[in-house]
């Protein structure tokens, strides 16, 4: 069903739809929650709103969601005025009017200097006023029946930048609704109203948003897809980079082209599409041509060939030196954010200055800047203040991490991990975390945060001690620190720091890490939604061969081990069985991922850190072993310590981290000292001296594999 001209009042009468009227509002049952007399509509705007379900939107909206289609909607002759609070001067054409014909002369050049020409400024009526104590430009703003509704300000340029809305308290609007209902084939959505007149100066459809980058509604989407070519042209910052790609997501199955105009850097930080047309003289050609990519952008996949585990560390030892495992690792769990639910979690525990952050910042360089999330310290709380979007219908804020990389850089606990544990364990999809909000009037209010999707996490801590809780739901490791690899990335820093501008462009220019980049990309847009292990009965021989003894931590294990092999799978995906947005794994990949773990299983099994793992390795145990097996005091690790590694370990650390992990693993034991009742002995267990027989479950006895029917 199709209707072209109607207004509200005529189309629920069409649909059969019975309603009273009230002081301008016509009242419904709800055709959403079923409610009687609760939905109510504004008969002059056609919004609506349900009092009980909290169903909102307009004409269009309620059309889409009864199975029609509204071209067009019937302008009344007359509109409620909007009263502005503060000054009670009504918003009405004669203002918009009387504005216009106060714009003073040096306005006008500032306005012409920036390409809008004295066509445009009387056409849109832009015009200069006092509001609020200072004086602005005026852009009066028309809604989408083409009525005039507010001001946008923009403060004298002699003055400042500032941009509020008059009167106060207006919702986001498009500026320029004439341009989607003008059926063009082609449309810019730029972010700021003079930038959207300039582009109009040189022929081209543009609509913008009024409050800002982030702010493009999702219930403008059906309108806006209607043309046949879009292009999101936003500021060249971080906010415009996030608000261009947002558009693009919300726009990109619409039926039709999506593309991304980024703006040359010559621009600069935050520069516009003024700065484009103005500053640098560009033209539209370049700006359609050159600097348009289509989103979601096509990637060339012939150029790929099967990549081994041993190519890539090859490609990631041109930034990391050494750390064999740890880059492979964390390049596997960066890569994994672009699986539907098969994400890794690292954590990365060593003293400061060993590297810990630098590996997974580095790896991330090669990935989207757009999915990568690094947090450089971050509170328990603070996590969920600042971040995801207001959706009115939850009453809460709605986080979404979907195939995001999540870096949290040296963070000085883990209580943070703590609250975040049933988006580790990818419990659900979408994860309700309620957390209390301090304001001045209300004092504690409760906050409701929605996380939804499931990231891949990395998270990094000069802290060696971890609980157990977090500890299953990671893979732990440590940076290398050995003299050898601290020579070669000395050697590397001071390459880079020489002439950093020149490192960086021949590293650019290398051709391998060039089509890791590519290849990165290309997994991304294929949107894989999930992978299927074809020969599972082999990741049972692999596991069971080498697990004779079964305990309840191995059911953590053999997770993570499918995880790795779905991301060696994703990493080859065009060489794997593929069906739809499934890829199959074959035992290439398994045996990839069994060759990874069996180099970090030793200190995973004992839920270590690597680095506490190594020093009982090679100080404890070397250390027991040539004083004759009798217990060794604190001061005589820490004297083995420097003698082995040349550095000096604190006794706190010792004391307070070490110790404690060590003997909750059950690799060490602690008694007084017979001669000296101050001083205790610490004791290595051998894992060798532990019969296989013995009850060594960390919940229980363990079971024999050979009893177990796969």
């Amino acid at each position: 069903m199709e209707l072209q001209t109607i207004t509200i009042k005529e189309y629920l009468d069409k649909k059969g739809i019975s309603y009273t009227e009230a002081n301008g509002e016509l009242i419904a049952d709800c055709v959403f929650c079923k409610k009687e007399k609760h939905l109510y509509f504004n008969a002059t705007t056609s919004q609506y709103d349900c009092k009980v379900c909290g169903e909102q939107g307009n004409i269009f909206t309620l059309a889409k969601h009864l199975g029609d289609e509204i071209k067009d909607v019937a302008q009344p002759d007359c509109r409620p005025l909007k009263t502005n609070k503060e000054t009670g001067a009504k918003f009405d054409t004669s203002l918009v009017e009387k504005c216009h014909q106060a714009l003073p002369g040096h306005i006008r050049q500032y306005l012409n200097a920036r390409g809008i020409t004295d066509e445009l400024i009387a056409e849109y009526k832009l015009g200069w006023g006092k509001y609020y104590g200072k004086s602005w430009i005026t852009i009066p703003v028309k809604d989408v029946y083409g009525v005039y509704s507010f001001f946008k300000l923009r403060q004298d340029p002699t003055e400042g930048n500032n941009k509020i809305t008059y009167p106060k308290g207006i919702e986001a609007q498009i500026y320029g609704w004439e341009m989607i209902t003008n059926d063009n084939d082609l449309l810019v959505i730029c972010e700021g109203e003079l930038d959207r007149l300039l582009l109009l100066s040189k022929g081209i459809p543009a609509i913008t948003s009024t409050h800002g980058a982030m702010t493009f509604k999702e219930e403008w989407r059906e309108m806006v897809i209607n043309s046949k070519k879009i292009y999101i042209c936003y500021d060249n910052d971080e906010a415009g980079r996030k608000g261009s790609m947002r558009v693009a997501r919300m726009v990109e199955n619409g039926g039709c082209e999506v593309s991304i105009i980024t703006l040359p850097p010559e621009v600069g930080e935050g520069g516009d599409i003024t700065d484009y047309f103005i500053k640098l003289g560009g033209n539209p050609d370049d700006l359609f041509g050159k600097y348009a990519k289509e989103y979601p952008e096509k990637v060339d996949t012939s150029q790929f060939n099967v990549l081994t585990s041993r190519e890539l560390i090859d490609i990631l030892g041109l930034t990391i030196k050494k750390d064999e495992e740890n880059k492979l690792i964390t390049f596997l769990c960066e890569l994994s954010a672009y699986t539907e639910s098969s994400q890794l979690n690292i954590s990365f525990n060593a003293p400061s200055s060993t590297g810990k952050s630098y590996i997974p910042t580095e790896i991330a360089q090669l990935f989207p800047a757009e999915d990568i999330v690094e947090v450089g310290y971050c509170s328990p709380t603070a996590f969920f203040h600042d971040v995801g979007e207001f959706n009115k219908d939850k009453n809460g804020y709605v986080v979404d991490l979907s195939r995001k990389i999540m870096i949290f850089l040296d963070q000085p606990h883990t209580l943070l991990l703590q609250h975040l544990r049933p988006l580790l364990s990818h419990d659900k999809k979408e994860i309700c975390i309620k957390i209390t909000d301090k304001s001045q009037k209300a004092g504690l209010r409760t906050k409701n945060i929605f996380l939804r999707g499931f990231p891949a996490v990395i998270f990094c801590t000069a802290g060696l001690k971890i609980d157990e809780q977090e500890t299953t739901r990671f893979l732990l490791l440590s940076p290398e620190t050995n003299r050898e690899k601290i020579r070669d990335a000395i050697y590397q820093k001071i390459k880079k720091e020489a002439d950093s501008e020149l490192y960086y462009l021949s590293l650019e220019d290398k051709p391998e890490r060039k089509l890791l980049k590519e290849r990165i990309k290309a997994i991304k847009l294929a949107n894989i939604n999930d992978i299927k292990i074809g020969s599972p009965e082999k990741i049972g021989e692999a596991f069971f061969t080498k697990n004779k003894i079964l305990k309840p931590r191995n059911q953590r294990d053999i997770g993570r081990i499918i995880s790795l092999i779905k991301a060696f799978a994703l990493l080859n995906l065009w060489f794997r069985e593929k069906s739809d947005s499934t890829v199959i794994a074959n035992e290439d990949d398994i045996k990839e991922a069994f060759k990874v773990w069996d180099a970090i299983s030793e200190s995973q099994e004992f839920n270590l850190p690597p680095f506490i793992y190594q020093i009982y390795k090679e100080v404890i145990l070397p250390g027991w072993m040539a004083k004759g097996e009798i217990g060794l005091t604190r001061r005589e690790i820490t004297q083995e310590h420097l003698r082995v590694y040349g550095r000096v370990l604190a006794d706190w650390i010792l004391r307070q981290q070490i110790i404690p992990m060590l003997e909750n693993a059950g690799l060490i034991s602690q008694e007084q000292d017979a001669n000296d009742k101050r001083k205790m002995l610490i004791h290595p267990i051998a894992p060798l001296t532990v019969s296989a027989d013995q009850n060594n479950s960390e919940l229980g006895g363990g079971v024999n594999s050979n009893e177990v029917i796969f």
